[in-house]
């Protein structure tokens, strides 16, 4: 089977599978596994697919589209890791702050220590994660249920939001562009993290490296509102420097 041949069955598989496994097409393909995930750079580099942490997922090129959780949570999972990890490092012990619902936030609660902290958030999946430390105590917003997201959105949310106000707030989002600023796949999400930000202090925007430069449906926030912005090390020198020009004080991941 030619290169090209193959690609074109690897996008056939994953558009009917949604997911597939770098294992799993290098056994179909007798191919190795290195030649595989080349062939899975170069289609996520085409738009053709989304790269995960040991695979591929279907993409889609609607904006307005909101990605379910399970999904979420293994694209760039390694990246989001790191992030998280470094994002701990900046909370300090008596912080209040705020998670929103991303799977980046996620891995945040896992990583922090149980300390004394206040932490008010609209992700189930974060409530849930700092529920057994006993020294954190946790505001959940409530809401109307996202199924998709594992998220609480809508007016009462953000009531919930306008009754507090915290010195960091922990945020990521679909698209970051360095003028538009950063948005969301729905106005609904756009929304919440538009009021967490409005009732916070300091902003740690948490984005990999593959959100840079893009635009989703919904806008919520400038790049000037970001204080501190914590990314992987995947990020391009070009976009290091242009996120200089905007005296952004940027936090970088590394292993």
């Amino acid at each position: 089977m030619l290169v090209e041949e193959r690609r074109q069955e690897i996008i056939k598989l994953v558009n009917k599978k949604n997911s597939v496994r770098v294992s799993e097409l290098s056994n179909i393909f007798s191919v190795t596994k290195e030649t595989i995930r080349k062939d899975l750079e170069l289609l996520e580099q085409e738009g053709k697919l989304l790269r995960s942490h040991g695979g591929a997922l279907r993409t889609s090129r609607s904006d307005n589209e909101e990605i379910p959780y399970t999904k979420r949570e293994i694209m760039n999972a390694g990246e989001k890791e790191k992030i998280a990890r470094l994002a701990a490092k900046q909370i300090a012990v008596k912080d209040t702050i705020i998670l929103d619902a991303s799977t980046t936030a996620w891995n945040l609660a896992k990583f922090l220590p149980n300390q004394e902290l206040t932490v008010i958030t609209n992700s189930i999946r974060v409530a849930t994660e700092l529920s057994t430390k006993d020294n954190i105590q946790v505001i959940s917003t409530g809401g109307h249920l996202s199924a998709k997201t594992l998220s609480y959105i809508g007016d009462l949310a953000s009531r919930v939001l306008d009754l507090y106000h915290v010195n960091k707030a922990f945020i990521s989002c679909k698209a970051f562009h360095l003028e538009r600023g950063m948005s969301e796949s729905s106005d609904e999400q756009a929304r919440i993290k538009e009021k967490m930000i409005e009732n916070s202090d300091e902003l740690y925007l948490m984005v990999d490296h593959s959100k840079f430069g893009n635009q989703a449906f919904s806008r919520f926030s400038r790049s000037k509102n970001v204080d501190y912005l914590i990314t992987d090390d995947g990020i391009e020198e070009k976009v290091k420097n242009q996120l200089h020009t905007k005296s952004l004080k940027l936090l970088i991941a590394k292993n």
